[in-house]
């Protein structure tokens, strides 16, 4: 059997939009996608709802309650029109918000996300609306409780194994790709692997 014949092995992915570094991590599996018989399937998670009840510092708890805003639509749209087109409107949002600088809180960021992947701007209504937030949390607890309560985001879910990580800057492409997917899923094979981690050196390299 040839890669290209192989069986395509599902990665799911939690993101919250404004988090760069899930951000970083699902560019890495969309070139992953490229060179190796891999799905990347993307799901909501929300760093608000990791942050409930957490003593923050006042201008991270801002941001935290902004946040609903950007998640609550994500979910809106993987419920209306699926995960291939939650797949494009991360892509749409994410992009603005992180190589873009763009404050992704805000509606006419959300708008303008929405109607580039030719999705609805109503939809943007869900997210100053709580009316959905257990299917947010739902979605966010299928994702996260899995990893365990010591992580934050990205969170992979592959070969049955739940994963933090990898937090990567920046994302590789192509060949280096494949190939730190390859270690990456090697590592879920070992039901005794828990973690293996050093000091970030670099903030999240976007291009």
């Amino acid at each position: 059997m040839t890669q290209t014949d192989a069986p395509a092995t599902t990665v799911d992915l939690w993101f919250d939009p404004l988090c760069p570094w899930a951000w970083m991590t699902s560019r890495w599996l969309l070139e992953v996608e490229k060179v190796r018989p891999v799905k990347a399937v993307f799901h909501v998670m929300s760093l608000s709802v990791l942050n409930e009840g957490r003593d923050l510092p006042e201008e991270y708890r801002a941001k935290m309650d902004a946040g609903w805003h950007g998640v609550r639509v994500a979910l809106a749209v993987e419920e209306k029109y699926g995960s291939d087109k939650l797949a494009e409107y991360y892509t749409a949002i994410g992009t603005r918000i992180h190589p873009g600088g763009e404050d992704g809180s805000e509606r006419a960021t959300i708008e303008a996300a929405l109607s580039e992947v030719g999705l609805p701007t109503e939809l943007a209504d869900a997210g100053w609306t709580d009316a959905n937030d257990e299917a947010l949390k739902r979605s966010h607890h299928e994702g996260m409780d899995p990893v365990g309560d010591e992580v934050g985001t990205p969170v992979i879910h592959i070969n049955g194994e739940a994963l933090f990580g990898p937090v990567i800057s920046p994302a590789p492409k192509g060949e280096q790709a494949g190939r730190l997917f390859d270690g990456f899923s090697l590592l879920t094979e070992y039901d005794g692997f828990f973690e293996a981690k050093r000091t970030r050196t670099r903030d999240p390299i976007f291009d």
